[in-house]
């Protein structure tokens, strides 16, 4: 590990105009505690308060990113900080603002043969009866750009597709209908070119959506996930995979769905999740023997240098 003087003055971005900002500010003051108890000057930096060039003017000499969603996890901060010639965390401009696209992301790992839920852009005049036709039901709606399942509707009757549109469609103008696949959750975190302990997710609806991931009190996690050595390995290897198809690097988290013959389906890749201490991928690294504050601070080693 490298010494944490040598990182410099450290800027944990956090908060931002996204609709996560307020999980944002969590997982940044979590991290902005973490570098500073391992003796690194790290210090709390909002886009949505002060021009992102004021990093230049402050002396800062790379960034922590505890962004999450638009405009701090789509690659539009990720490319001001190239522009400035400053090493951040997490994934580069293009691979971010891939994986924050869930229908291009779909695109590239049908294209690569990654196994992903059937899926079709749905549109205030597309025909829904040929939707549901296509892809059956129940079906998943939700925004093909934001995150933590914000603006996200699981459908049981062809009369509730326009209000599921409307919904993702108040959050973004892409909009995706896509195959409902019934099974088990599980997420796999990544560190490097190290893939951490599944993560099993158990909610008391079966959906893993907002309600489940921020106020439900019966969501249950399991890291060990329960599944057998050899299960789990091919879901790591399979997640890495395409993980490096969008080109992500540094660390992340890849979410797929096990179907009842335990066949993953992948549905996106978070470049920058959340890091609060009751979060997945800290909740994987301690599984694998690694603390918060290592964590955080290893996620600083592999800062991206554009």
């Amino acid at each position: 590990m490298a010494r944490t003087h040598d990182f410099g003055k450290v800027a944990v971005l956090l908060g931002g105009r996204s609709a996560e900002r307020e999980i944002s500010l969590k997982s940044g003051e979590a991290v902005l505690d973490a570098l500073r108890r391992q003796g690194v000057d790290a210090h709390p930096f909002d886009p949505s308060e002060q021009p992102m060039e004021a990093l230049l003017r402050q002396g800062f000499s790379c960034a922590h990113i505890a962004l999450h969603g638009r405009y701090g996890e789509d690659g539009t901060v990720q490319g001001a900080l190239e522009l400035m010639g400053l090493p951040y965390t997490g994934s580069g401009v293009l691979s971010s603002a891939l994986a924050m696209d869930k229908w291009r992301t779909k695109l590239l790992w049908q294209a690569t043969g990654i196994n992903t839920p059937r899926s079709i852009l749905l549109e205030e005049q597309s025909d829904l009866d040929a939707v549901i036709d296509e892809l059956g039901l129940p079906l998943i709606v939700k925004p093909s750009r934001e995150g933590s399942t914000i603006g996200l509707t699981k459908i049981t009757d062809a009369r509730e597709l326009p209000a599921a549109w409307r919904l993702a469609a108040s959050h973004d103008s892409m909009v995706l209908a896509e195959q409902y696949i019934e099974g088990m959750e599980v997420t796999v975190a990544i560190l490097g070119e190290m893939t951490l302990p599944l993560v099993r997710i158990q909610t008391e609806s079966g959906l893993y959506d907002y309600e489940a991931k921020y106020v439900s009190q019966q969501t249950r996690y399991f890291c060990p996930s329960g599944l057998s050595a050899p299960e789990e390995r091919a879901i790591q290897a399979q997640a890495l995979q395409a993980h490096k198809v969008l080109g992500c690097e540094g660390w992340g988290r890849v979410d797929a769905i096990l179907d009842k013959s335990s066949k993953p389906y992948f549905l996106e890749t978070n470049t920058s999740p959340g890091m609060t201490g009751h979060s997945l991928v800290p909740m994987a690294a301690c599984a694998a023997g690694i603390t918060f504050d290592e964590l955080v601070v290893r996620i600083l080693e592999l800062a991206h240098v554009g």
